[in-house]
This record gives structure tokens, sequence and C-alpha cells, in this order.
């Protein structure tokens, strides 16, 4: 288990498939968007890392603010069942190959094509803090 994702947030995110809502800033205005994501334990003395694939807004804000919050829910109906944020550093990575790794094991998450959304680039969360609430 690492330090700032306690155990039982480790398991919500590693749970069932939900969409997260990555927050991003840029020029003091905030933007909020769905994305997939795939967290995975630190190890060592590593953080934890979320991986998502993304374009557009998204990655030109990151690009010029790494500072990012991801909001992840699971609920029925519309009534929540449990909530986590986590906050963190984000990294742009570049490298062909580790995207396309990366974009088929969150659509293998997600039961997606391996394929799908290739034309995303992958971002990877260093986690600073994770917090949770049970409903």
């Amino acid at each position: 288990m690492s330090q700032t994702v306690p155990d039982k947030v480790e398991e919500l995110l590693t749970g069932d498939p939900v969409a997260a809502h990555l927050a991003t800033c840029a020029d003091g205005r905030p933007h909020a968007a769905p994305v997939w994501f795939r967290y995975e334990p630190a190890e060592g003395d590593e953080r934890p890392v979320i991986e998502v694939m993304t374009t557009g807004k998204k990655l030109a804000n990151i690009r010029d603010n790494p500072r990012v919050a991801l909001s992840i829910q699971k609920s029925e109906a519309g009534h929540p069942e449990w909530t986590v944020t986590v906050r963190g550093t984000a990294t742009v990575v570049e490298d062909e190959a580790e995207n396309e790794q990366a974009n088929r094991r969150i659509n293998r998450r997600y039961g997606a094509d391996p394929d799908d959304w290739s034309e995303n680039t992958l971002v990877r969360i260093a986690v600073g803090s994770a917090s949770s609430q049970t409903y």
C-alpha cells in the first residue's frame, strides 16, 4: 500500500471500471472532462500512478500546468455509492510505444477494442493525495 493512497481507496480505484472527471487548469480557468483511467499501485519508493489517455483542451492544459485532480464516483440510479478525489502531478508521455501499450491497458479495463482512441496521448499522474467517502 502507498502512504498517499489507503488500501480501501486502492480497492475502489482497481475495482469496477468507472469514469473519472479530470480537472485541469490553465490561464486561471478550470476545465473538467470525463476520462477512463487505470490505477497503478506504488512499488518501492515510487508514488502510485494513474494513467489516462487524452487529447484536446485537457492535454493542452496539462502541458501548461501539470497540477491536476481526478474526481471518481460510482453511483446507482444517480445515487452515489462512493467517491474518490485524487490530486497529483501529470506528465505527458510522448513515446509512441508507451502510448500504445497504455491505451491498450485502459481499453482492456473498460472492454473497448484495443486500438480505440489510439490518437490520444498518455498522461501519467503521480498521486500526491487521495481521499474517499462512502454513502
